[in-house]
């Protein structure tokens, strides 16, 4: 049964606190990445039988597979996929940013060029549960950007095949390399490259323990999106809520993963209690009740504060992946949410929204990193160089101040290297 606790029973650091595997992921993976870079689809071959308990004949997904996955997949789900991927397109177009160049005077010439980044490579979780929002999720924004190419991995079922609403989401969203490589060693793969699976430059997409542990392990080799954490909900609700509701917007999270945390926050005891008696209700019914009883009973509390106004700062501290802020008047308290990856406003505004047909993108920061971090957006697919232009008179106006500031840095040659061009006609 959830926890319910006051405020100050629990530190703000360990409200989201949880119960971590003891399996030595890290050096698993750093085995597996090793293995991947000395064998290549040897070892992608190997770990897809020992892993996914498929025996492949190909890495890549062919076109004929793409359409045959879209041809068993319902036509009412191909419609959803298309309103959805409609939804993303649209919200993350707004995103895209536009290269600039101005005059510094005197001749001088500033600018930034903001290009896509070329590779990328896209992770599609597929193990207890596979996700084609994610698919979509990942890739719009990547396609808006303009990357050249654009690389999925997900792993495949025991026959060998890819689930068919993966690929229907791919198909939809534009995507057409894709391989049947799952775990770290995708990672690795999209990173160091194999004959197959061509090296990207940069990675994006959750996973599981392994697979993060992976995307840590190659940045600096290539870039990551973020280190995703298990799913995260954090709901503010008061006393004008529906226990049965919030109770299965907690339990949303939940089904997500064992290691799942759902929190609700509330000044409102009878809320609490009711929510607390909904969630022993509710659970018995779901189709994967098993992973939501241990998610809320180990990682799932209640906070009861005294105001409205520490729960927001108990949000604030503990930026929370996905934050509802389940009230009537959701944008009086919006301008106090300093730390959230994405805010889901008002009684009528489920988590689950955002997951799927919002448009606002699902890939989002988890672990408190969101006081520092954003959502998957655009800009995650892009780079920017910046340029300068000096005419002479432009030199011959800053040479001698360059020249001060670098022989202040010990850095004569820096001097020097202004001052040099003075005689230049």
């Amino acid at each position: 049964m959830i926890k319910i606790l006051d405020s100050r029973e629990v530190s703000n650091d360990e409200i989201f606190a949880r119960v971590e595997p003891s399996v030595n992921v890290e050096d698993i993976v750093t085995e597996i990445i090793a293995n991947v870079r000395t064998n290549g689809d040897r070892a992608l071959y190997e770990y897809a039988e020992k892993f996914d308990k498929a025996t492949l004949s190909a890495l890549e997904v062919s076109d004929e597979e793409i359409e045959e996955a879209f041809s068993l997949v319902e036509p009412e789900f191909v419609r959803i996929l298309r309103d959805a991927a409609k939804n993303i397109r649209t919200f993350h177009e707004k995103q895209v940013r536009t290269s600039f160049i101005m005059d510094g005077g005197n001749g001088a010439v500033m600018g930034q060029k903001v290009v896509p980044i070329e590779k990328v490579g896209l992770y599609g979780p597929g193990g207890t549960a596979a996700y084609p929002s994610t698919v979509l999720m990942d890739s719009i924004p990547a396609k808006i950007a303009g990357c050249r190419e654009i690389v999925m991995v997900t792993p495949p079922g025991k026959d060998g095949k890819v689930n068919p609403a993966i690929l229907a989401a791919a198909k939809v969203a534009g995507v057409t390399r894709i391989f049947k490589v799952g775990g770290a060693q995708a990672i690795a793969a999209l990173a160091y490259g194999t004959e197959s699976v061509p090296a990207v430059y940069k990675i994006v997409g959750p996973g599981n323990a392994f697979v993060a542990e992976a995307k840590r392990q190659v940045f600096g080799k290539v870039s990551i999106d973020m280190i995703a954490g298990p799913s995260e909900i954090l709901i503010l609700a008061d006393a004008t809520c529906d226990p049965a509701v919030v109770a299965a917007d907690m339990l949303s999270q939940a089904e997500h993963d064992r290691l799942a945390s759902a929190v609700l926050v509330t000044d409102s005891r009878t809320l609490a209690e009711g929510v607390s008696a909904e969630l022993e209700r509710q659970i018995p019914a779901l189709p994967r009740a098993e992973i939501a009883r241990e998610s809320i009973d180990k990682n799932g509390k209640i906070i009861l504060t005294e105001t409205m106004r520490e729960a927001i700062a108990i949000s604030n501290e503990i930026a929370p992946e996905h934050l509802e802020l389940c009230m009537d008047n959701p944008f009086d308290w919006l301008d106090e949410i300093q730390n959230a990856g994405s805010i889901f406003m008002g009684k009528y505004c489920p988590e689950a929204l955002g997951d799927y047909m919002a448009g606002p993108n699902h890939t989002l920061p988890t672990s408190g990193t969101a006081k520092f971090s954003s959502p998957l957006s655009v800009d995650d697919f892009v780079k920017k160089m910046q340029f300068s232009y000096f005419t002479k008179r432009a030199l011959d106006h800053v040479a001698d101040d360059v020249a001060f500031f670098a022989e202040k840095e010990g850095l004569s040659a820096h001097a020097r290297s202004a001052v040099s061009r003075k005689h230049m006609k």
